[in-house]
């Protein structure tokens, strides 16, 4: 089984978070702002994370647009999974984000434990990348909770949230570089920061003045979003060598 998976390099960090802000938006717009609801909306992100991951574990090679597909699924699906959590079954954000991370930490340890390491730079199986795009959904699921946390339970705001967040980044990118710390904690830790980060810049673009936000609706920051992604997508994969894709 060849590697599906892209090289984690800048330019994956920059579509991870671009796609995960999208999640935001557009998980929002759906339960929100077209009044779905959460548990409806969870049901609509979730069967398209099933039929994406579904086709991406049927393909036998790296394919960029699928893959980000299944990203993007992770994030909405994960926006619309932890509202309905904190707000509809009415746990709070410290209680959600509580029961992601244990859910999230039991991943791992079956991951290990059963496929024998969790690094993401050496999926050869399809048990592995079973766990991989598992322990993606959840990760992104407890960004939500942990951004919806900072920003209205700890009275940061959301561009004080973006703030802490952006400077817990600069931190883990200062330790991959400059420390020995294993570099598949610091990515895992990276991964779940980046849903944070994009769920309140995502709030950024769209909430309200009065709340701290720039008001340009959820449906036009998703609109924008998922250009700015399709062209990231397009512009890193035309820059890459073929032979270097399958990293």
């Amino acid at each position: 089984m060849i590697d599906k998976l892209p090289q984690i390099t800048v330019a994956f960090w920059i579509m991870k978070i671009t796609a995960t802000t999208l999640g935001e938006t557009g998980g929002d717009w759906l339960s929100m702002t077209m009044n779905v609801g959460y548990l409806a909306s969870t049901l609509v992100f979730f069967s398209l994370f099933v039929v994406a991951a579904g086709t991406q574990l049927a393909v036998k090679k790296h394919y960029p647009y699928l893959y980000w597909t299944v990203i993007v699924a992770t994030s909405t699906a994960g926006t619309t999974m932890s509202d309905y959590m904190d707000r509809t079954l009415h746990l709070g954000y410290t209680k959600g984000a509580a029961i992601l991370v244990s859910v999230l930490l039991f991943l791992l340890a079956l991951w290990r434990v059963t496929v024998g390491n969790v690094r993401v730079s050496d999926i050869r199986t399809r048990k592995a990348e079973i766990f991989y795009w598992l322990t993606i959904l959840v990760s992104n699921t407890l960004g939500t909770a942990l951004g919806d946390f900072l920003a209205d339970d700890s009275g940061l705001g959301f561009f004080g949230s973006w703030l802490l967040i952006t400077g817990l980044l600069a931190v883990i990118l200062v330790a991959a570089t400059f420390t020995r710390l294993p570099k598949i904690l610091l990515f895992w830790l990276a991964f779940v920061l980046t849903r944070p980060f994009g769920a309140t810049f995502g709030d950024v673009l769209t909430k309200t003045r009065e709340k701290g936000g720039l008001d340009l609706g959820t449906a036009y920051s998703s609109l924008i979003l998922l250009g700015l992604l399709v062209l990231s997508i397009f512009i890193s994969y035309r820059a890459v060598p073929p032979q270097k894709r399958l990293a």
